[in-house]
């Protein structure tokens, strides 16, 4: 499955096919962010772009994360963070509800386990209302034990989000992709910007996949947000990574956890949390690791020895568990406590950077910030027009899964036939998968789109079938 630089989604009726590769709007990175400015952008008459260096949508932090939807509660009051996360928390419920991406509002609690702890959540309840969230409270021990009986011993009581949710990171940028892509919008995949070159009319990107021109630039490109906003003249950010290593444990292990469960932050950062996620596990972490390699997404034994550690503490039966896999993600840290977006009227250009763990659950909100923005810059985009309708793949645990719908095996029974037992898939879900608008092009994008080698065996059983089916479907 080469991907080349061609059209991977339909024209709009109004775009013409020999304006080859000249757009209105380009978007550089096609992580949860860019993703989601794109399908913002495909809501208007324009000739618009998602590129990404990668073969896939999300490849990059977006593939990588805790997965919680975020209330916001605990931003920096007044920042660009807290309104967008805000805004964007009610924007992505509300999608994933109509898209039908996993969804699980689980509830936050946030415990204290030391005196300091505990004097320390009257003031992040105070933030929290300051933030506009109202409805956490604060819970005694004994509620809190009642609530978490298998929390470690000496938990002295907890602040209650319960609005604090958990997503399918997955799930989510594909959706903003695929629809983007069926309402018109070019995806560009391995397609790595080289050089940029601006001039009155717009800017030319030179790339791996040869030259692109678009009349309006918008730099969405994660941890290399501040190498291409350097292409374009500007030294104003520098990211740093922030690595990530998450432990996860089986689904026998589920039962331990019932909400999300969060320290209660120090001087040190938000500390390692333990949560359910929306395909039955329960993820212990993550760390937070300053390195100089954008592509450090190694595990380490010291990193999985610390989150033993924590983990032991919070709830000491979760490391009886058997561990389903472990990962690192990089977040782009900036060293500042709010995004990095800004705007460049002359230059017809947007800069979306620092944009850290609260990406997945801002991405919305921050696309319809950045077209505001782009008008700003001089985009006139015209009347806003209705998407074509959506509706994802479940791969969450809440509703039922293909193999357990009886009508849907009725009409097809490559719905009830097994590959990957671990996780449950079934055929007719890897044959959707890799015939979908945007197909996966390596077995891990298989695995984003389906859950297939993702288990307890981690492909041991099924990976042989799996492989055969992918090779099967590629051109």
């Amino acid at each position: 499955m080469t991907v080349t630089l061609t059209t991977a989604g339909p024209l709009s009726p109004d775009v013409e096919e020999d304006e080859g590769n000249t757009y209105d709007v380009a978007v550089i990175g096609a992580g949860v962010v860019g993703a989601a400015i794109a399908r913002e952008l495909a809501r208007h008459r324009l000739r618009t772009a998602l590129i990404d260096a990668a073969d896939d949508i999300g490849n990059g932090t977006s593939k990588a994360n805790t997965a919680i939807l975020h209330t916001g509660f605990d931003a920096v009051p007044g920042s660009l963070e807290a309104r967008l996360v805000r805004e964007g928390q009610e924007l992505l419920a509300a999608y994933a509800a109509e898209t039908g991406i996993p969804l699980e509002r689980v509830g936050a609690l946030l415990v204290a386990w030391d005196e300091d702890q505990l004097a320390a959540l009257p003031g992040l309840r105070a933030k929290a209302e300051r933030n506009g969230y109202h409805a956490s409270r604060i819970i005694g021990a004994d509620e809190l034990r009642r609530r978490e009986p298998h929390l470690g011993p000496g938990a002295l009581g907890a602040l209650e989000i319960p609005d604090e949710s958990v997503i399918c990171p997955w799930t989510t940028p594909l959706a903003f992709a695929t629809q983007a892509v069926r309402a018109g919008v070019h995806l560009h995949l391995n397609c790595r910007v080289r050089h940029v070159r601006s001039d009155a009319e717009g800017h030319e990107l030179s790339t791996t996949r040869g030259p692109l021109r678009t009349r309006y630039l918008v730099n969405a490109a994660g941890l290399y947000a501040d190498e291409i906003d350097r292409l374009l003249g500007h030294d104003v950010f520098t990211v740093t990574p922030r690595r990530g290593q998450l432990i996860v444990f089986d689904k026998l292990a589920r039962d331990l956890v019932g909400h999300i469960l969060l320290p209660v932050p120090g001087p040190a950062g938000k500390g390692v949390l333990v949560a359910p996620t929306v395909f039955g596990n329960v993820l212990l972490g993550p760390t937070a690791e300053e390195v100089d390699d954008r592509t450090a997404t190694g595990s380490t034994a010291k990193g999985l020895d610390l989150l033993r550690e924590k983990g032991r503490r919070i709830v000491p039966a979760l490391l009886d568990e058997e561990v389903t896999a472990v990962y690192a993600g990089l977040r782009a840290a900036t060293g500042q406590e709010d995004y990095r977006i800004q705007e460049y009227p002359g230059l017809r250009y947007v800069a979306v950077g620092g944009i850290r763990s609260t990406g997945l659950t801002a991405s919305m909100a921050i696309a319809r910030h950045v077209m505001e923005l782009l008008e700003e810059t001089g985009l006139e985009p015209g009347e806003p027009r209705a998407l074509p309708p959506l509706t994802m793949p479940n791969l969450g645990e809440a509703h039922p899964r293909p193999y357990r719908n009886a009508d849907l095996i009725a009409g097809d029974p490559a719905y009830g036939t097994l590959v990957c037992h671990c996780e449950q898939v079934t055929l007719g879900e890897i044959r959707d998968a890799l015939s979908a608008t945007i197909p996966p092009h390596s077995l891990d994008g298989l695995r984003r789109r389906t859950r297939a080698r993702g288990g307890r065996c981690q492909g041991f059983y099924c990976g042989a079938a799996v492989r055969a089916l992918f090779e099967e479907a590629r051109p």
